[in-house]
């Protein structure tokens, strides 16, 4: 990822400010690549949270939550977006110590639930009672239905993590 994008990042090596508003002490961290002129080709989100379980038993648990995963139209297939999970996947195994990484997606983007499929991500679970903001003619926003799915995988595994 670092020999084929040019990421820049402070010598602190995190980005400035908190991450989507959380505290410092949380594990976060946005992955951002950025073309030689310094424009946003795409990020990750990567932090760990609360995971649900939703699988008839209460409960949940903390682990790395990858998120908010875009490319810039101009930017899609050419692997970016493979090279950005694997960044976001490589500071939730090498610098955190986990090796799992969770993430939500929209079951009617199909297109991203096909991209996590083939990097070895399994679904664990649907709610289909879940909100989100759907735009409208107007250009206002409003509360709508969809499906979430929890995708998990595991990490450094090679192809044996694949199939756990």
């Amino acid at each position: 990822f670092k020999k084929r994008y040019k990421v820049s990042r402070p010598a602190s090596g995190r980005l400035p400010g908190n991450y989507a508003g959380r505290s410092l002490d949380k594990e976060s961290e946005l992955v951002l690549c950025l073309d030689s002129r310094g424009e946003c080709m795409g990020c990750a989100g990567i932090e760990v949270e609360t995971i649900k379980k939703l699988d008839g038993y209460d409960g949940s648990f903390r682990a790395p939550l990858m998120s908010n995963l875009a490319i810039g139209r101009q930017f899609r297939r050419k692997g970016l977006a493979e090279d950005l999970v694997s960044a976001a996947e490589s500071i939730a195994r090498k610098e955190w110590g986990y090796d799992e990484c969770y993430l939500y997606v929209e079951k009617r983007n199909s297109p991203a639930v096909k991209l996590y499929k083939k990097l070895g991500y399994k679904v664990l679970w649907e709610d289909d009672t879940a909100t989100t903001l759907l735009p409208k003619e107007n250009g206002r926003v409003a509360n709508g239905q969809t499906t979430i799915v929890c995708m998990k995988k595991r990490l450094g595994a090679g192809l044996l993590g694949m199939f756990s």
